[in-house]
């Protein structure tokens, strides 16, 4: 049993890798073509293009997995069926509930696989390929605002009109309220630099009000202590579907405090945790089609299947993002309820294919 065992994972993890592969190139490619109007801007050209749709080739890894393992599992167990070797299995007393594990097995090894490439690899390169891009064209990052960034901290509001791809910060601007949040002091800064723990501001000049007088002074340089980081500002970079679970919980915390509205990023947070899990999901949904008859359908049919149910799950997931924060639902519902659909369907498949 070990030797079948071993065989039938290498032949699905070869098929799931041959979709993944080819649903990466085609995705790739559009970015290509996506990226073909910016060339020319500042110093982005073919290269720097080439180099941006290649950083951004591990957030579509990230997206195309679940699919591609349904799919490649399908065409697999399609092959499989095909050949007549499930039907021998069967014969030789392997029950469906033997070769689900089996699967689960290849389920388990690509949710880590997705787990691994969302936390480690596709923040970092979503934030350089965004840099990168950011420098090459000479512009700034994308502002919720014409006149910019707005973030609370505190008893204070910044204004911060452009991010530099370093986190660097140009035209500050720092409202300070008193606890009855009358205006206290507005502080205008040229440029500032995250060291030490703290910005560095040049060329600030600070205007206070008090009950009798306004007073303004000028100084070369100053030091400003606050809760926004350079990790902070990478949301600005990278949205937050593609922002690691450890700064999205500490970002969601950052709103929490300042009393501002957390559905997406906490959406983006479950869904961050569930995701993976759809692999396993999927070679659960995948494993009745394998012993479908022949008179339902080939290969071919199979296939066709397995890639409407994949767009249908990426479909709906998104779809109850949406619909999840329109309506207020609550997060952990918008993230998993796709997910647990598909896993419900797959289960009453498989106890309708054993009782057959």
């Amino acid at each position: 049993m070990k030797i079948v065992s071993r065989y039938l994972q290498q032949e699905i993890i070869s098929h799931i890798l041959i979709i993944m592969l080819a649903l990466i190139s085609m995705f790739s490619f559009f970015d290509l073509i996506q990226e073909l109007d910016s060339i020319g801007k500042g110093s982005y050209g073919m290269g720097t293009a080439l180099l941006f749709v290649l950083l951004s080739a591990p957030g579509h890894v990230y997206e195309v997995v679940p699919v591609a393992v349904l799919i490649g599992t399908l065409y697999a167990l399609a092959q499989f069926g095909r050949n007549s070797e499930l039907v021998v299995l069967r014969v030789s007393g392997v029950s469906m509930t033997r070769l689900g594990v089996l699967l689960l097995r290849v389920g388990v090894v690509f949710a880590i696989l997705t787990f691994l490439i969302g936390e480690l690899i596709t923040p970092l390169s979503e934030k350089t390929a965004q840099r990168m891009r950011i420098k090459a064209t000479d512009t700034v990052v994308a502002q919720d605002f014409r006149s910019g960034l707005w973030v609370k901290d505190g008893n204070s509001f910044v204004n911060i009109e452009d991010v530099l791809p370093d986190a660097g910060l140009l035209n500050i601007h720092i409202y300070e309220f008193d606890p009855d949040f009358r205006l206290r002091m507005i502080s205008n800064a040229h440029s500032g630099t995250f060291e030490g723990g703290r910005w560095d501001l040049k060329d600030v000049t600070q205007t206070s009000f008090s009950d009798d007088k306004i007073r303004s002074q000028h100084f070369p340089q100053g030091s400003w202590q606050s809760v926004i980081r350079p990790e902070l500002l990478n949301v600005l970079l990278v949205v937050p579907e593609k922002m690691s679970a450890w700064n999205l919980y500490f970002y969601i915390r950052h709103l929490g405090e300042n009393h501002q509205k957390t559905t997406r990023h906490q959406i983006a947070l479950w869904s961050k945790m569930v995701y993976p899990v759809a692999c396993i999901v999927m070679v659960i949904l995948a494993l009745p089609f394998g012993f479908l008859q022949q008179r339902a359908g080939g290969v071919s049919a199979k296939l066709f299947a397995g890639i409407m149910l994949g767009i249908s799950y990426q479909v709906l997931n998104r779809l109850f993002v949406h619909i999840g924060l329109l309506n207020d639902w609550a997060p952990p519902v918008s993230a998993t309820l796709p997910t647990l659909m598909f896993l419900a369907t797959g289960l009453v498949m498989l106890v309708w294919m054993e009782r057959r």
